[in-house]
């Protein structure tokens, strides 16, 4: 447990045994969520860091060429199942 004081920007310090085990760093986001009459800090992700949970990102090419095709067939009136994801 740590005590934190409210500025009067309403700003608060981690203390850097939190800071550490969060892996929070300086300018990283942090989600801040009402738990009750408790907020529940969590280190927000990096978007790059869902990469390995999502699979890599296909090239804007590819993305844009899949994007053509799925509008052709829809204006041809034969819409695949999986244009729609």
């Amino acid at each position: 447990m740590a005590i934190s004081t409210v500025s009067t920007k309403g700003q608060i310090t981690l203390p850097a045994e939190m800071r550490r085990k969060l892996g929070v760093k300086p300018q990283d986001r942090i989600i801040l969520e009402m738990e009750g009459d408790a907020i529940l800090i969590t280190k927000a992700h990096d978007f790059f860091e869902l990469e390995g949970f999502l699979g890599p990102a296909k090239p804007p090419e590819e993305e844009r060429d899949q994007m053509q095709r799925a509008v052709a067939r829809h204006r041809a009136g034969g819409v695949d199942e999986k244009d729609i994801h």
